[in-house]
Order: C-alpha cells, then sequence, then structure tokens
C-alpha cells in the first residue's frame, strides 16, 4: 500500500484505519479455511484472470513440476501476513531501488537511505500492529530482513547492494 505525504499528513487516522484494514485482509488471506474464496476471487477475470485450480494451487503451495517432483504445502506458497510478509522492511525497499538502478530507471548515485528514510512509514505499521493487538513475536524487531539468497542462488545483502548488482549477469546496457 502506498499513500501520498500529503494525505498521511492530513489524514493521520484515516491512515491508520486503512493499514489497519489491510493487515486484517491479509490476515484474512492467510488463514487456510479462506483460502478457497481468495483463490476464487483472485482468479475472476477482473483481477488474475487464469485458472482457480492453478491459483489455490499456488495460494496452498502446491506444486507439480511437471518432471515428476510434487510438492504439497511448500514453504513458498503465497504469503499475505505470516514471514510478516506485510511490514515494510527498509531493506526490501533498498533491493527494489537497487533493481532499478540496475535497469537504468535510476541513477546509480541515488541515495538511497535519504529516498527510503523519507518514504518508508514503518512507524504507520507498527501503530496499526499495536491497535490492532498483534503480538509482539509478530512484530519485526528490525528494519531489514538480513541477507536473503534468491532462487537463483543470487544474495543481496543491505549491507553491500552494488556485490548484488555486481554479481548479476543479465545487466541494463546503456
Amino acid at each position: 500500500m502506498a499513500l501520498r505525504t500529503e494525505f498521511v499528513e492530513k489524514y493521520p487516522k484515516a491512515t491508520l484505519a486503512l493499514t489497519m484494514a489491510v493487515m486484517e485482509a491479509q490476515m484474512f488471506c492467510e488463514k487456510p479455511e479462506n483460502k478457497e474464496e481468495v483463490a476464487r476471487i483472485c482468479s475472476s477475470r477482473r483481477w488474475i484472470n487464469a485458472p482457480f485450480a492453478d491459483v489455490i494451487d499456488r495460494m496452498k503451495g502446491d506444486f507439480d513440476y511437471g518432471n515428476g517432483k510434487v510438492v504439497k504445502d511448500s514453504e513458498f506458497q503465497m504469503r499475505y501476513w505470516k514471514d510478516q510478509a506485510s511490514y515494510p522492511f527498509k531493506s526490501h525497499d533498498l533491493w527494489f531501488l537497487t533493481e532499478n538502478m540496475r535497469w537504468g530507471y535510476l541513477p546509480a548515485n541515488t541515495d538511497t537511505k535519504a529516498l527510503i528514510d523519507k518514504v518508508n512509514r514503518e512507524d504507520v505499521w507498527r501503530e496499526a500492529a499495536k491497535t490492532l493487538g498483534i503480538a509482539q513475536s509478530d512484530i519485526p524487531q528490525s528494519t531489514s530482513r538480513g541477507v536473503e539468497t534468491f532462487f537463483d542462488g543470487k544474495v543481496f545483502d543491505p549491507e553491500n547492494p552494488k556485490a548484488y548488482l555486481d554479481s548479476q549477469t543479465i545487466k541494463y546496457l546503456s
């Protein structure tokens, strides 16, 4: 979710209410008993426009790789709330900005820290979590998820985004 600064400053209660509504929707989507309903909604032409069977399998973490490998209830199923999926980690913001620099959408000298500090409102998320009575154990203690390894083996270390960029074999050609 993104809101303009002017809106957040002018309507702090509405901002908090919207954030809490999104968080409650994420918790609803995460519950196993709601996944079929969510998949029916999402698979419709209005949203994903994909077969229900494909969407529900992904939501449940059921994968048929087509090579004889079948996985049920994979840890890689779609997440909405679990594993702090909704938290606005600054390390995620940094990865997105790094990718935008990789593809030439942002200059390589972008002050990512200043930009992230300007737009990331984890304080609003934390206030919404507190208001909703979210358990402290479900609230991240850090603004970073730390070093992450992607499906292709590439590593993103928020302390060294340049190493991630340098490790990429496919890059924007200017």
